[in-house]
């Protein structure tokens, strides 16, 4: 009995010495930690930033109908000009329910009614017959020179109203502006928008400090206009940077207001004016993008989901009840696409030295440029809507997009928001044998390139018509 009573305290002493070394071994692991998956190739994750939050109706009420910009042109003149559109596609109230949705009727600070440019000239359009707001604006033509036309509605103002009127005082800062940033504004082709140079030409113009009025610019500015093509706002509620480049860090509603630069009077004013964003950001929150019209194929969504999750998600992100995005800078190395716009006004050495130092740095609430060597990949929602693709609306279709030795050289469309085509999911075009013309996209011109994203190019046809059936769905 001794001798098994002695051999159990022996096991049992093992016994504890295991468990020991068992806690101490466990001890020194630590905690289990989750292993973060392996990011793609040439990528670089966007940090999420903290966002104001706001009153989403007020915030819409204040986008297409606020005094942002409080400049424009005399009421009366506007719509003797143009005349009264009653659509109010809106819904607004008084004058606003009689102009055209991309314009506002707002009071100058000197009392006159005047009419000024909204948001929505670049962040709605019409799609097979229906307005829809946050759809970036893929028809808007900026191949001419607009300040021709501010000389002429200053010509216009002062025959009607006298140059030392109440209407001509309205009018000033706005046709100022346009003068001033009309002939860096001109791109080679119908389409494609040159908003981020206006950002640049118009801080050219403003004190850093206080945002009051330069006639003569105090930065360089390049001599090329680069083009983009405008991003559906919906997507912005799951992006933690703004801009192709990712250059839009912290504060997003302060860079939405800067659209006030064209127009506004000092930083007391634009100080105002940001007061009201935080409740516009909160409205562009609420966005969804429209859904696909047509029917779909739900075998070849499915098969083309298979495909998407083996090739796409790493970059671009899940979709469903459980979405996520994961926030990735793909380097212009591993991307491949035209680099100008990377390069060009958000990266600009002056203008983000401007903008860093300037009244929008300042906190509360600042906001600040930091770009990036290359673009973002964007969410998909809604992809199916925001034809032409790339981020200078190069590629006319998915099925281009996803095929790049098939991507038109010189290409036209009729700018008709109905000219669908369902089966390539984007615009109907033609295909020319030139450019020299506003209405052919002239992909060999510098910053207009459609190279890169090749990474659809390895599939045969029968798995990408699954793959845009797919893409259709989100």
């Amino acid at each position: 009995m001794k001798s098994l009573k002695h051999k159990l305290s022996g096991l049992t002493t093992i016994s504890l010495i295991a468990a020991v070394l068992l806690l101490l071994t466990c001890k020194n692991e630590g905690p289990v930690v989750p292993i973060e998956p392996e990011l793609p190739a040439g990528t670089t994750p966007i940090a999420a930033s903290p966002q104001r939050t706001g009153d989403p109706q007020a915030g819409y009420d204040y986008l297409v109908s606020g005094n942002y910009i409080r400049s424009g042109i005399p009421y009366s003149v506007f719509v003797n000009t143009f005349g009264k559109d009653t659509r109010n596609e809106l819904g607004r109230s008084g004058d606003n329910a009689e102009i055209n949705y991309e314009f506002t009727a707002v009071d100058a600070p000197n009392g006159v009614r005047v009419v000024a440019p909204n948001c929505l000239q670049c962040h709605a359009q019409y799609l097979n017959g229906a307005l829809v707001v946050g759809l970036g604006n893929s028809t808007y033509d900026f191949t001419t020179d607009q300040s021709q036309n501010a000389s002429l509605l200053e010509t216009v103002i002062k025959a009607f109203y006298g140059s030392s009127s109440p209407q001509w005082e309205a009018a000033k800062n706005f046709t100022r502006a346009v003068k001033a940033t009309g002939p860096y504004l001109v791109t080679k082709v119908r389409g494609v928008n040159p908003a981020d140079k206006l950002a640049a030409v118009l801080a050219a113009h403003r004190n850093v400090s206080d945002l009051s009025w330069y006639d003569d610019p105090q930065i360089t500015l390049p001599a090329e206009v680069v083009p983009s093509d405008v991003p559906a706002w919906w997507l912005l509620k799951k992006k933690n940077a703004m801009f192709y480049n990712a250059a839009g860090r912290k504060d997003f509603a302060r860079f939405m207001m800067a659209s006030n630069l064209l127009t506004v009077t000092d930083s007391t004013e634009a100080r105002d004016v940001d007061n009201h964003f935080d409740d516009v950001l909160a409205y562009i929150l609420t966005l969804e993008p429209p859904a696909y019209p047509g029917a779909l194929d739900q075998a070849q969504v499915e098969k083309g989901r298979v495909i998407f999750k083996e090739n796409c998600e790493s970059c671009h992100g899940t979709y469903g009840a459980e979405a996520t995005y994961p926030n990735l800078l793909v380097s212009l190395d591993r991307v491949g696409t035209d680099p100008q716009l990377a390069q060009a006004n958000f990266a600009y050495p002056e203008f983000v030295d401007w903008y860093n130092r300037s009244w929008f740095s300042k906190n509360p609430n600042a906001a600040r440029l930091e770009p990036g060597d290359g673009y973002i990949a964007p969410p998909l929602d809604g992809i199916w809507a925001t034809a032409p693709y790339l981020h200078n609306g190069s590629v006319p279709t998915l099925e281009d997009l996803l095929n790049s030795p098939g991507r038109p050289k010189y290409w036209k469309r009729s700018f008709d928001t109905s000219d669908y085509d369902q089966q390539k999911a984007g615009w109907n075009y033609s295909v020319e044998t030139s450019g020299g013309s506003t209405s052919v996209y002239d992909t060999t011109l510098p910053g207009y390139g459609n190279q890169g994203h090749t990474f659809g190019d390895f599939l045969n046809e029968s798995d990408r018509a699954a793959l845009v059936e797919y893409l259709k769905s989100l």
